[in-house]
């Protein structure tokens, strides 16, 4: 319940501050030569096909539920199991958006597009006026929510086929496409003028260090004593 509730919360407060983003004035949002070097070349950029792709991929987000039903179906699982993984599952992906929207709303740098209405890119007038008529969530690119539920998708969907079936040899295939189809994501995001490596690449670190901590907090233990540390905090937690 509290882990529910906390990515409940936390998701509902990402919304409400991603909704509060507001249009900068020209010139106040951090300019192209005060990017990492490596973003840099980004900078102008739009692909619309690789943008309807990346959005598109969202189907595969029932991945881990429809494994997790046809393990069900199967015997494999009873359905309680289901119900738990689907629960987490749910957890994890409010917790992840709700994180992606607060830090987004923090407005560090505005997506690649962006900056076509200041000379950069190929200077197409489509992308310029795509740039010129941006709203104000294009003014927070970091980091990539797209990329951060790849990754939350594709750590689940390994997990729950290596929980069910821990003597499969299908295993390493199965995290391997799982984990390929995020990395897709992550670099059609690129391509598409949506998001900076770094964006992707943190958006992939914070999706899959979500997802872990979720299963590891609902996994049952024997000790009754365990610590827990996040950034600012620690604290013991006693089971009884």
């Amino acid at each position: 319940m509290p882990v529910t509730f906390f990515s409940a919360f936390t998701n509902a407060f990402g919304s409400y501050r991603y909704n509060q983003m507001d249009i900068p004035e020209r010139g106040d949002y951090r300019q192209v030569s005060e990017l990492f070097p490596w973003d840099r070349p980004i900078a102008g950029r739009y692909c619309e096909s690789a943008d309807r792709v990346s959005d598109w991929a969202v189907v595969l987000g029932v991945a881990p539920l429809a494994l997790a039903g046809a393990s069900w179906g199967l015997g494999d699982a009873s359905g309680m199991d289901f119900a738990a993984y689907t629960l987490m599952f749910a957890q994890a992906l409010a917790l992840q958006s709700g994180v992606n929207l607060m830090v987004r709303s923090l407005e560090f740098w505005p997506r690649p597009y962006v900056y076509a209405k200041d000379g950069y890119g190929s200077g197409s007038r489509a992308v310029v006026e795509k740039a010129e008529n941006a709203e104000g969530e294009a003014y927070g690119s970091f980091f990539s929510g797209h990329t951060s539920a790849a990754f939350t998708i594709a750590v689940f969907t390994g997990e729950w086929f290596s929980e069910v079936y821990p003597n499969s040899p299908y295993q390493g295939i199965v995290w391997a496409a799982s984990l390929s189809a995020a990395t897709l994501e992550g670099v059609l995001r690129i391509a598409a003028g949506k998001h900076y490596p770094t964006d992707v690449v943190v958006g992939a670190l914070v999706g899959s260090g979500i997802s872990l901590a979720v299963i590891q907090i609902h996994k049952k233990r024997n000790n009754r004593f365990s610590l827990w540390a996040y950034p600012g905090g620690a604290g013991l937690t006693i089971r009884i």
